[in-house]
């Protein structure tokens, strides 16, 4: 008869049993692709096909569609984040490289932003609400309290990998994605269709005035058969239309977190914290610079935004002002396209001298950046090529086709250059990957001063670490004050290259996303290729431009921390 002993109270606990491992990964993913690819060509089709197309497709249908896609993403999230509170061993590691400060602090401030659009889309919309659609009104709200619950579900949740419900969850985040992706597009349609307005406007000329005929009927922003006469009503519109670039980053912003959190899904960390994550070390931008980086920066912001101005002002003028300030405008542009290609090589020289490892982890966050700089970079590229195809075989040959002819080449050598370096910043390993020399651990003894002509016999000793400033109180400050190893250089030169880069791109991405539009003020590619060609080139082309800019901003924001 066997008899069972206790347990001894001693005895450690069992450890946690590991997250199952999933049987078929890809099943799942794909089931979620396709959800997520036919809601998109559904929206795709409403939301592009009054803009393109004869069809009849009304501005109402498309804001049903959206707000009816709010509401099924914002009661999926609710779903989300009450499963994982009530079930904590959900969610059994958390991705320490997703979700930065820094993306999801740009994620609030474009929040907010477009917050402020709701309000002013929903004052405009009400100013006349005796002749429009309830629906028209009932959107922009729907987006305020999406905004809102998508921007505090992504702030905690964004480091998640999830091992409960995982087709549900991967269909549930694709979907979400879908839904910013739709507000995204319908976003750049009604900004292009509205820049085709005012392009109409200033230009009598019949071959675009027709096309912006065809567009008028999908554009969500003239309000239909209502007229917009009030100066509050005016205010309304204008506001909302200035802010539409934070609205399409937020969107953007929003899709690159979820897509992260949707490859982390069912994913198992070897080295993650069940249930915890390590806390970001607080950023100072000017820390450990030379400071020629931040402000050769801040100059070029400064005059980039004088220079912007000056464009908006006089490109809607008379013949000779829209010259000069196409003129001033190129030559801007080339110079800080130029700057900032020079000093993105250098920073590839400096690498080449790096000794820290390449870090050839897997990391999902990194992959899909390096996915996104290359994608959007496709999108200048195009317009630049067509841009030299027009300069080069048009008839022109005056300063303005050669300034266009630099400004598209050096934007293609800009773009290659930039995304070399950051693509090779994001896989170099921290500063503490890179090896150092130690000294030997025993110290040299037996040295005797009496005779310092005979010094020179004596064995050499590891050079003692130089301290700065008078001699410190205690081996605390001691250590404070030891010399900087000599690869400190490179990280201080890496650092003022980040910030000079990062600045610029913040520049260059104000300037087209907040109404500077040089290809028709230009007519050089218009008289070329026609309006109607050049306009669908340069409206589907340029929100990848734009947003390339922003992307690079959050990378370089990162490789300045990674230095």
């Amino acid at each position: 008869m066997s008899t069972e002993l206790p347990p001894d109270p001693k005895e450690s606990p069992p450890a946690p049993r590991p997250a199952p491992r999933e049987v078929w990964k890809k099943g799942g993913r794909l089931l979620s692709v396709l959800l997520a690819v036919n809601v998109l060509l559904l929206a795709c089709t409403l939301i592009s096909g009054g803009a393109f197309n004869k069809v009849a497709v009304y501005d109402t249908d498309v804001f049903a569609l959206l707000t009816t896609m709010l509401l099924l993403a914002m009661v999926w999230i609710l779903f989300y984040l009450l499963g994982t509170a009530r079930c904590p061993d959900g969610v059994p590691y958390r991705d320490a490289h997703a979700g930065p400060i820094w993306l999801r602090g740009g994620l609030v401030l474009f929040g907010i932003c477009t917050l402020v659009m709701d309000v002013f889309k929903t004052g405009y919309y009400s100013s006349f609400f005796e002749c429009q659609s309830a629906i028209k009104i009932l959107y922009p709200l729907t987006q305020a309290v999406f905004v809102i619950v998508q921007t505090y579900f992504l702030w905690v949740s964004a480091k998640d990998c999830v091992h409960t419900h995982l087709d549900l969850t991967r269909c549930g985040l694709m979907f979400t994605l879908t839904t910013n992706l739709a507000i995204w597009m319908a976003a750049v349609v009604d900004e292009s269709v509205h820049q085709a307005h005012s392009h109409s406007s200033s230009h009598s000329n019949a071959s675009h005035t027709r096309l912006a005929l065809d567009l008028e009927r999908a554009s969500s922003a003239v309000g239909g058969d209502c007229s917009c006469d009030t100066a509050v009503c005016q205010i309304f519109q204008q506001g909302y239309f200035y802010l539409y670039p934070f609205n399409i980053e937020y969107s953007l912003f929003a899709s690159t977190m979820l897509y992260v959190m949707w490859k982390n899904v069912g994913r198992l960390l070897a080295s993650s914290t069940p249930g915890h994550s390590h806390a970001p070390s607080p950023v100072s931008l000017f820390r450990e610079t030379f400071f020629v980086g931040p402000v050769l920066g801040l100059m070029l912001f400064v005059v980039g935004l004088a220079v912007f101005i000056i464009y908006e002002v006089q490109v809607s003028g008379e013949r000779g002002r829209t010259q000069q300030a196409l003129v001033t405008y190129y030559s801007f542009s080339i110079v800080c396209l130029g700057l900032m290609t020079l000093v993105s090589l250098s920073g590839s020289v400096i690498y080449r001298f790096d000794r820290r490892a390449m870090d050839q982890h897997k990391n999902p966050t990194r992959t899909l950046d390096v996915a996104l700089l290359m994608g959007a970079a496709l999108g200048q590229y195009a317009i630049s090529y067509y841009s030299i195809v027009a300069v080069v075989a048009g008839t022109p040959r005056d300063l303005l086709a050669g300034l266009n002819l630099a400004h598209a080449l050096l934007m293609i050598a800009q773009h290659t250059f930039q995304n070399v370096f950051i693509i090779e910043s994001l896989h170099r390993g921290p500063p503490s990957a890179e090896p150092h020399d130690t000294p030997p651990k025993e110290p040299c003894h037996g040295l005797t001063f009496a005779n310092l002509d005979a010094l020179h016999t004596l064995p050499a000793c590891p050079p003692t670490p130089r301290l700065v400033g008078p001699s410190p109180a205690g081996p605390q400050e001691a250590a404070s004050v030891i010399v900087v190893p000599r690869s400190h250089w490179r990280r201080r030169c890496l650092k003022d290259i980040s910030l000079f880069l990062l600045l610029s791109n913040i520049i260059l991405w104000i300037m087209p996303a907040f109404g500077a539009r040089p290809h028709f003020s230009n007519t050089v590619e218009v008289d070329f290729y026609g309006y109607s060609l050049w306009a669908a080139i340069v409206n589907i082309c340029l929100p990848f431009g734009i947003f390339y800019r922003m992307h690079a901003v959050s990378s370089l924001l990162e490789v300045y921390v990674m230095s």
